[in-house]
């Protein structure tokens, strides 16, 4: 069973359709116990950084992703759920995060304007079994106005956010949404489900 966390933010049935999609098992968890039987951990996200980690941690959901990640359970944030796992934001004042990822989530910089919406071509800067069977330099389909900066994590960038993926570990994310991004989005679902058997 693939966990994607149900905390009131994002758009939790596209992700659980495309889970679906690729074979696996999803549930939605709003309880932390739940957690607990999941193979592996989707965590969601629309919206702003503050509000959505405050719907977290009075549920009791951070707390408990954060003691299952470090006992390697794999994760995988997606957009503002792949933001809250890094250590601070900076959207709309200073905002401590999970602290799963190391670094920072700015205010995308260099684009015409925000936020950015559409097709990026992501290009593949580091290994990882996330990105087996996608040719480098794909797109992928984002929608965000902040993104995290650079990270020695990093496996992806693309021409707005220098940390378009990382990997950590069994900690992973996308700034990206996989669920809108056609077959190679498919694929990020289908490699984090092989990788949480």
């Amino acid at each position: 069973m693939i966990a994607i966390v149900d905390y009131g933010v994002g758009n939790i049935h596209s992700v659980e359709r495309a889970l679906t999609e690729v074979g696996a098992t999803p549930r939605l968890v709003a309880h932390p116990d739940e957690l607990d039987a999941a193979a592996g951990i989707v965590l969601p996200g629309v919206g702003a950084f503050a509000p959505a980690l405050a719907r977290l941690e009075e549920r009791g959901l951070g707390r408990r992703i954060v003691e299952l990640a470090r006992r390697g359970k794999p994760v995988l944030g997606v957009c503002l759920g792949y933001q809250l796992l890094f250590e601070e934001s900076t959207e709309r004042g200073r905002h401590q995060g999970l602290g799963l990822l190391p670094g920072r989530v700015v205010e995308v910089s260099g684009s015409a304007r925000l936020p950015v919406i559409g097709w990026c071509r992501t290009s593949q800067t580091a290994p990882s079994k996330l990105w087996d069977g996608i040719a480098d330099k794909s797109y992928f389909y984002f929608v965000h106005s902040y993104t995290p900066q650079a990270s020695a994590q990093a496996i992806g960038c693309s021409e707005h956010s220098p940390a378009a993926a990382v990997a950590n570990g069994s900690v992973m994310g996308t700034q990206f949404h996989p669920e809108k991004s056609g077959a190679d989005g498919l694929r990020i679902y289908a490699n984090f489900v092989a990788m949480s058997s």
